[in-house]
């Protein structure tokens, strides 16, 4: 029911009957291809679900970013251990990705800035040349394609030639490496910033190549109208908006300000409002430690203009505050986008806000704490400016292509029409007393965990029991995720196994997967000790196949896909108030888990949707965690109350997970008792009793398979058409055009021919 409409002659896919009289297995190739894994987490992925959003809903979007030659490592697992290895994704070529080499264009760095009678010029810089790579979006089923264009550095072909180099031209060549370095390679760490100078350049790369793009397209067309050789930009905001996809395009603002002032010839006041009404600035993360706060030195040594653009920006937005709250010095403090004391920063937050005509969130919860914590001060001073996007996903990968078995029983009951409108899936809500479509439901479910048993145990060579519970934690390993408290949970159920191995259990499988930043120590011992726990786990005849513990290796996009569908349990515990969103929270929904999680990011919004009685909520509010850091978190407090946590971590400490080095998880335990930021021992008592809740209805297919029935049934409020509806509306101000385009063997007429106002980047 799903697969659609034909394709035009000439243009038949690799269906499953054509792929197989090639003597190909389409399944096969699927896993011969290598992830584009150009993101760390959340943020890229979510990039993706949008990409396939704006096409699907017609409008013409562009995407832009790094075409990095290395993505985000490979993770492999050696005696417990992460170890990365080079993700070298491009080894046998990317067939969906076409050069452009006709739009090659020059970017710019170090050299020094010259005021003249004529204006400011930037001078004596080195040139990199950015060359773009297209790769297409496909709509769904609409005959529209959209653009993606990664840039990937390049030396001009002068390049340390050009200056009195006279003798070593081999060298010279060599050093082509240097400039060509910009796109080499992915910063791994998520949720954190490193302040390199390669860093820094990439984010410069891509937003002078993007910017030099789109002026060069606006004025290719007719809004971009020439009077004698001067563009008028007035138009430029009516005709592209640009999101700024957290801070990291963030020197997007004083480069489009450069180009208006320095080589359009604007008067600044007029570029700004221009420069303003074109961005807007999706904030992603309230970890203080995430936040960009590059030094002043390095920008002044990269981007010299950049940064008197940038203190000029500060200087007006400043004067504007004095002149609001004369002789409160230190708002114009906390508001300034320099931070001073110790090294001089440049606050990236503070600029994308005050350069910007719209700022969100990415869940309710989040858009508040932006509001009246984070960045309190601007929203009393703008209160308009910010908003809330509640993130969303892709039903075309996350259900129909990973889960096509329950994508067709849906299709059964409430037609395809839902693909495209995921709101309807609230239709499913008169099935849940059929106990037809219950036992179906359930046998999807059942197909799913098997597929995926079978898989790990070729994979892996890991035996595991289909018919018991799947706890899936997947996601990046971070200290505010808590996958400690995750391990706590089961050192706590082998305990009660091995206490009373005569009494009723419920049988899991707890499977645990993500990368830890290659330099964070505290991630990197939390993966060795889930594998140390496995390794205990796994081999007591005790516990027998009551229950498994496996860390899945190298946790992925495309493994996503496999694991998420056979999924029972979805597990989304981060401490209230710091995971901004999540989107794997939704994808799980989707895909027929339960969630067990805490009143966190979009959690929130799916209690909400289904009812907190159809999800296991627990632990602290947002309240609760603000009035615990007033009275003070004092670990030792719940240690000495609660006996399983105590004999738990007693076990972690003594090394009874590690035998032959006692003290190797020292660290992790003294982290737990004297500076856990995000609080494991004050929600560990409340996690276990809701997990007793779950193992209890888990023992009732029937109750648990309505419980699932009435979540997916809710899961339409998080499909990411959803979400760009509401930033081509409040924000873009585009309008999404449902304008079937004929199939390219079809005539077009003319008439027909309309492309929706404006462009969105």
């Amino acid at each position: 029911a799903l697969h659609g409409a034909g394709h035009p002659e000439g243009l038949q896919p690799i269906t499953f009957s054509s792929s197989l009289q090639l003597g190909l297995d389409m399944e096969e190739l699927e896993e011969i291809e290598e992830d584009a894994g150009l993101g760390n987490g959340g943020l890229g992925r979510l990039a993706a679900c949008f990409l396939d959003s704006m096409a699907t809903l017609g409008l013409a979007a562009y995407g832009y970013g790094i075409r990095y030659e290395y993505g985000i490592f490979n993770q492999k697992i050696r005696d417990g251990w992460q170890v990365e290895e080079a993700d070298d994704w491009l080894r046998h070529g990317n067939p969906w990705e076409k050069a452009r080499p006709e739009y090659m264009l020059p970017v710019h760095f170090y050299g020094r800035v010259e005021h003249g009678a004529t204006g400011t010029k930037w001078v004596d810089t080195q040139v990199v040349l950015a060359l773009p790579y297209d790769t297409p979006v496909p709509g769904y089923m609409n005959n529209t394609v959209n653009t993606m264009r990664l840039w990937s550095a390049r030396a001009p072909n002068d390049f340390n030639l050009r200056d009195f180099n006279v003798g070593d031209y081999i060298q010279a060549v060599l050093d082509r490496n240097l400039a060509e370095n910009i796109s080499r390679v992915l910063y791994p760490n998520d949720n954190f910033f490193e302040g390199k100078e390669l860093r820094l350049k990439q984010e410069y790369f891509v937003v002078a190549a993007t910017l030099q793009d789109i002026i060069r397209r606006f004025k290719a067309s007719k809004f971009g109208s020439t009077e004698s050789v001067r563009t008028v930009f007035d138009s430029f905001p009516d005709q592209v908006a640009i999101q700024l996809n957290d801070t990291h395009p963030a020197m997007a603002i004083p480069e489009l300000m450069r180009i208006f002032v320095d080589i359009e010839k604007l008067p600044w006041n007029k570029a700004w409002d221009i420069t303003k009404r074109t961005f807007a600035y999706t904030n992603h993360t309230v970890l203080p430690e995430a936040l960009e706060r590059w030094p002043v030195d390095l920008v002044e040594k990269l981007l010299p203009r950049h940064l008197q653009i940038i203190y000029e920006i500060n200087q007006r937005h400043l004067d504007h505050i004095a002149s609001l709250f004369p002789h409160d010095v230190d708002r114009l403090r906390r508001m300034s986008l320099i931070e001073e004391g110790g090294t001089k920063r440049i606050n990236m937050a503070h600029l994308c806000i005050v350069g910007s005509h719209a700022v969100n969130g990415v869940a309710k919860i989040h858009s508040e704490i932006v509001k009246t914590q984070v960045f309190k001060d601007f929203a009393e001073l703008e209160p308009e400016k910010f908003q809330n996007k509640t993130n969303g996903i892709t039903p075309r990968r996350w259900l129909l292509l990973c889960n096509p078995g329950l994508a067709e029983l849906i299709a059964e009951k409430i037609g395809e029409d839902y693909v495209r409108d995921l709101s309807q899936l609230t239709k499913l809500q008169d099935f849940v007393e059929d106990d037809l479509f219950v036992r179906e439901v359930a046998k999807v479910k059942q197909e799913n965990k098997v597929k995926f048993a079978l898989y790990l145990e070729k994979e892996y060579k890991v035996k595991i029991n289909p018919s018991s519970m799947f706890d899936v934690h997947v996601k990046r390993i971070h200290e505010y995720k808590r996958q400690l408290m995750n391990c706590l949970h089961i050192i706590t159920m082998y305990n009660r196994i091995r206490k009373d191995p005569a009494k009723l259990f419920v049988p899991r499988t707890v499977i645990i997967g993500g990368k830890a930043a290659p330099g964070y120590h505290m991630a990197k011992m939390i993966i060795k000790l889930i594998n140390a726990v496995a390794q205990v786990v796994n081999n007591d005849p005790v516990v027998g196949n009551k229950l498994k513990v496996i860390f899945l290796e190298n946790y992925r996009v495309s493994l996503a896909e496999k694991v998420i569908p056979a999924t029972d349990l979805s597990e989304q515990i981060s401490t209230a108030g710091t995971e901004a969103s999540g989107t794997g929270n939704m994808k799980f929904m989707l895909n027929g888990a339960l969630t067990i999680g805490t009143m966190d990011g979009a959690n929130v919004e799916m209690a909400e949707e289904a009812g907190e009685e159809n999800l296991f909520i627990f632990g602290m509010r947002v309240e609760d965690v603000t009035e615990l850091d007033r009275e003070g978190y004092n670990a030792q407090e719940y240690y000495d109350r609660l006996p399983e946590l105590k004999q738990a971590i007693d076990q972690i400490r003594s090394g009874f997970f590690s035998p032959e080095e006692p003290d190797l998880f020292k660290d992790v335990v003294n982290m737990l008792f004297y500076h856990d930021r995000f609080k494991v021992f004050a929600d560990y008592e409340a996690y276990v009793k809701c997990q007793e809740k779950v193992s209890e209805l888990y023992l009732n297919s029937k109750a648990w398979t309505k419980m699932v029935i009435r979540n997916i049934a809710a899961a339409g409020k998080f499909s990411s058409d959803r979400t760009i509806k509401e930033y081509a509306r409040d924000i873009w101000h585009v309008e999404p055009s449902d304008l079937k385009i004929p199939p390219p063997n079809e005539p077009r007429d003319a008439a027909e021919d309309k492309t929706p106002n404006g462009t969105v980047a």
